[in-house]
């Protein structure tokens, strides 16, 4: 959903308050300098100065009049009104709240929703909404399997916010070699956070006695992190003041809480995101075009139920793209390893099938479908998901 329109309503609303406001308080301010002066003079009477009030008054008045506040804060406050009035309107067309009409009537496993769901809850640590909704909804009991999987996982980062890291390196040791498999490196920075706990406890010969046997054995792969740690060893107690003192920081624990959620998610085959939460990210993304589309196929709507696939394109961000799969625009028929996708040079993307077709075997350019770029087939390179 582009929020630009909304926030470009909003700057102008914003800007046009702080004008007003801007010109209230010079108005006001005007007029308090005209009654303190006014005052200044009656005050001068008492000092033997003869003055009349009511000319004081008279002329006060006059000047009041000049100033003329409201035909001052008129104009402003006008134009506040106007970008008031059409901010709501703004709001309204961009966070349409009827999204039933993107609805399509198909079958779903109810079964499978409600694993998700359940899912959902335990990997956010809610097991009890989990055990709740499992009851409810009537789930099988093989569902509340993934409790005692997801369970472990935050035994451990809780304790991990207790600055407790006992449990994650339990948990990371007895999974080494397959952390290993993995390219993580969570096991040492778990230790390196352990040797930073001890050391700012003040105990330099423990510290180095935990290198020694703990963390020297990922020398050979990491020795610029070992060494940096051994020159922590001359600020034993007072690392905050050394050129090391990031190594303090509570980001260190939640980059290292983050690897472990991420890697106990993987070695469970499980993803690190919850798919609900996926699902639902997708959808808030996906809707818009969908919306508007239904907007122009308002009296076609059972047209729209029996579509086979989307009737538009809806363009997501990558981080929902997971499988390397293209789809030809021309032939609608998914990329191979004999049919692969081939890039032209106006940077659009086909199949080489249809490229093939659209060159007459490669021997004459042709004119891009989807821009007026000629294309010179052989100049077509092949892409590799």
């Amino acid at each position: 959903m582009d929020l630009n329109p909304i926030k470009d309503a909003f700057d102008r609303v914003a800007k046009k308050q702080k004008m007003s406001g801007s010109k209230t308080q010079e108005v006001v301010a005007q007029m308090i300098r005209e009654i303190e002066n006014s005052l200044e003079i009656i005050k001068a009477e008492h000092f033997g100065s003869e003055v009349d009030c009511k000319s004081v008054f008279g002329e006060l008045k006059k000047k009041l009049l000049e100033i003329a506040p409201l035909s001052q804060l008129e104009g402003t406050q006008k134009e506040l009104n106007i970008a008031l009035s059409k901010y709501p309107k703004q709001l309204e067309k961009s966070f349409n709240p009827d999204i039933s009409k993107a609805y399509r009537n198909i079958d779903f496993d109810a079964h499978t929703v409600n694993q998700i769901i359940a899912g959902h809850f335990y990997r956010q640590g809610l097991f009890d909404v989990g055990d709740c909704f499992i009851n409810e909804a009537n789930v099988p009991e093989s569902t509340a399997a993934m409790k005692s999987l997801f369970s472990e996982m935050y035994l451990i980062l809780e304790a991990m916010k207790n600055k407790n890291l006992e449990p994650a390196l339990n948990w990371a040791t007895a999974n080494s070699n397959k952390l290993k498999e993995n390219g993580s490196d969570l096991l040492l920075k778990l230790h390196c956070l352990q040797f930073v706990e001890i050391l700012q406890g003040g105990s330099r010969s423990k510290a180095l006695s935990y290198v020694r046997t703990h963390i020297s054995p990922f020398g050979a792969n990491h020795f610029s992190e070992i060494q940096k740690l051994m020159a922590c060893l001359l600020w034993s107690g007072r690392l905050h003041q050394s050129p090391y003192s990031d190594l303090l920081s509570p980001t260190n624990w939640n980059v290292v809480s983050e690897e472990l959620t991420r890697q106990f998610c993987n070695l469970l085959g499980q993803s690190f995101d919850s798919p609900l939460s996926v699902t639902i990210a997708a959808g808030f993304q996906g809707l818009p075009p969908l919306l508007k589309f239904m907007n122009v196929m308002a009296g076609k709507k059972h047209e729209w139920q029996s579509m086979k696939q989307l009737p538009v394109p809806v363009e997501l961000d990558r981080e929902f793209q997971f499988h390397s799969i293209f789809v030809c625009p021309v032939s609608k028929e998914q990329s191979t390893d004999e049919n692969p996708a081939m890039l032209m040079q106006c940077g659009h993307v086909l199949c080489k099938q249809s490229i093939n077709k659209m060159s007459k075997n490669w021997s004459k350019t042709f004119k891009c479908p989807y821009c007026p770029s000629d294309i010179d087939s052989t100049q077509c390179r092949q892409l590799h998901f």
